[in-house]
């Protein structure tokens, strides 16, 4: 048999991170057992889907790196073939016409809940012949009444689901359209699935679509539900967690394999391991490893994960993802320092491209505050002396490279019988605008000999406001 399976989102939004976990599950079991992954797109909610939210599912998946070997399919161009099955389950006897109003159907909710009965069609309509059999009506499968469904699910285990609990559920609406259910059970069978692999919301409808798969005399794929994501509050995750969209993640500067290898581990694990290539990710992963029970979302480990692959990563590549953030900041990143030698100096600092971009700033352009901070503590009148002297030598200097304006650092400290922090401190404040920055010699170097100049100056022009103030 060859493994395939398939990620079935609907485009009536974003690709929701749970949706991406869902998808990344189904790829890594295709690509585990050298089988196929297929995407289909469930469209046929019209009023809501969108080509907006169509396009922000296949961006999703192409920044994921999830490639799909069939698809994407779309539900809105097998309306045919839905009627036709529809049409073949009426014609051998599994489905029938219900002209059922819908006062009817309310008035017997409301006494089938009155007597503590779970509510379920009562078969009004098989056993009634109406007045005209052309009358507005919908298309229910007839459910067995006798036995149970069986499901062996490969994350929930062994399910029974007695027949009596199940309704004679609507495949086609009045209209004609056909319902969820009912496309679904076409796909899967046409599309030759083998493995479902979908949210564990889902579960309640796999013994329905077990019984019309039966009753076409197909073959049931092999089920497993994921159970959901939670936020960090308990509560199932949403927007008000943050970020929820896949594409928010990028915008918020995670790189997609940090986000991968979160995603795998929120619900299976290898022994002790965080850290998990793609490749190591297909040779290791087993969807009967994932647990059972719900993940919360933790977006500190995300964070850590993310730091992790920035430091690891080719510095030209994240440049190339870096040059749009700093566009966002109004900075053209070719006026300045390469910026492939700024995220050599950050590297090892940031957890996300977006601080990345943040705290690159001042690279490429002077900054108007200090953080008060800093300025309080290293920007006080002791710090007047060293900064004369850092000024003196370095408008002397020719060769303005880090070894270089390394040693006049040194040189300064001593002679005027310092320690470097008293020194270095005050002087990365004046050039950086904080305290923190990658090693004083880079720093300087990738500033530049005019920018750092002109920044002790306004260092010193602070200290003197400063001092005059007090």
């Amino acid at each position: 048999m060859t493994v395939r399976t398939r990620f079935a989102p609907s485009p009536t939004g974003y690709l929701h991170v749970g949706g991406a976990r869902t998808a990344l599950f189904s790829w890594l079991y295709a690509r585990k057992h050298g089988g196929q992954f297929v995407l289909r797109i469930e469209d046929t909610d019209l009023q809501r889907s969108t080509a907006e939210s169509v396009n922000a599912i296949l961006e999703g998946m192409t920044w994921l790196g999830l490639e799909y070997d069939e698809g994407p399919f779309y539900q809105t161009d097998r309306f045919d073939r839905y009627k036709e099955v529809i049409q073949q389950l009426q014609d051998n006897g599994y489905a029938y016409r219900c002209y059922c109003s819908r006062e009817r159907l309310d008035t017997l909710r409301e006494e089938q809940m009155a007597s503590k009965v779970k509510p379920r069609y009562d078969g009004h309509c098989l056993a009634h012949a109406p007045a005209d059999p052309d009358a507005p009506h919908v298309i229910r499968f007839k459910n067995p009444q006798e036995g149970s469904v069986f499901i062996k699910d490969l994350i929930r285990g062994d399910v029974e689901v007695s027949n009596s609990e199940l309704d004679d559920l609507i495949i086609a609406r009045t209209d004609g359209s056909p319902t969820y259910n009912l496309t679904v059970v076409v796909d899967d069978m046409d599309m030759r699935i083998t493995h479902v692999i979908r949210g564990d919301d889902h579960l309640n409808n796999a013994p329905r679509q077990i019984n019309i798969l039966k009753a076409l005399g197909a073959e049931t794929p092999i089920y497993a539900h994921v159970p959901m994501i939670l936020g960090d509050d308990g509560a199932r995750m949403s927007k008000r967690h943050g970020a929820v969209s896949v594409m928010q993640y990028r915008e918020n500067g995670i790189l997609p394999e940090a986000l991968l290898n979160y995603l795998v581990r929120l619900g299976w694990s290898h022994g002790d391991e965080e850290i998990f290539s793609v490749d190591r990710m297909i040779e290791l992963f087993d969807i009967e490893d994932v647990n059972k029970s719900a993940s919360a979302f933790d977006n500190n480990k995300l964070e850590w994960l993310n730091q992790h692959y920035i430091k690891h990563d080719d510095p030209a590549r994240i440049a190339h993802l870096l040059s749009p953030l700093m566009g966002k900041l109004d900075i053209d990143p070719t006026e300045g320092p390469a910026l492939v030698e700024v995220v050599k100096a950050q590297q090892e600092r940031a957890t996300t491209l977006v601080e990345m971009a943040e705290t690159s700033a001042f690279f490429y352009r002077d900054f108007d505050d200090y953080d008060e901070k800093s300025a309080k503590k290293n920007l006080k009148v002791a710090a007047r002396g060293p900064l004369l002297k850092l000024r003196e030598r370095f408008t002397a200097m020719d060769d303005w490279q880090a070894e270089a304006l390394h040693q006049v650092v040194q040189d300064v400290a001593a002679e005027l019988e310092l320690n470097m922090g008293k020194v270095a401190m005050p002087l990365r404040v004046a050039v950086v605008g904080r305290a923190a920055s990658p090693s004083i010699d880079i720093t300087l170097e990738l500033v530049g000999k005019g920018a750092t100049l002109r920044r002790i100056d306004k260092a010193l022009a602070y200290i003197e406001a400063r001092v005059a103030a007090e």
